[in-house]
């Protein structure tokens, strides 16, 4: 299992019974109010840093035409794809505007300030 920034390196991995976990690097990778793309296990997952602090986590590719979602625009409540304007929670994964969902992620920051990306098995 790898992960990392789109432009970067291998970041740590397990497996929990909860699913498979990745150490993508530090939080302050990501500017608040803003996304990144990852490559997580053979595939890519944008990570959002909302400008409340939070974090979320999405597909990076939009189910549409294949949008860059890290890309699109975020507020507390969902991300908008930056070629057509497709909308998705970002809790849920839910489209508000008719395109197909998304799968959510739970992303976290643990002790050392690391984003921390849990996915199912």
């Amino acid at each position: 299992m790898t992960a990392g920034p789109m432009s970067g390196g291998p970041m740590s991995s397990g497996t929990t019974a909860g699913g498979k976990t990745f150490v993508l690097g530090p939080v302050e990778q990501i500017p608040l109010g803003e996304g990144r793309a990852f490559a997580v296990d053979g595939g890519q997952v944008a990570v959002f840093r909302l400008r409340d602090g939070s974090l979320r986590a999405l597909p990076a590719v939009c189910p549409h035409k294949g949008g860059p979602l890290a890309d699109g625009t975020i507020d507390l409540d969902v991300v908008v794809c930056p070629l057509h304007q497709h909308a998705f929670d970002l809790v849920t994964g839910c489209s508000t505007t008719g395109a197909e969902n998304l799968r959510p992620y739970t992303a976290s920051v643990d002790r050392q300030q690391n984003l921390v990306l849990q996915m199912p098995v």
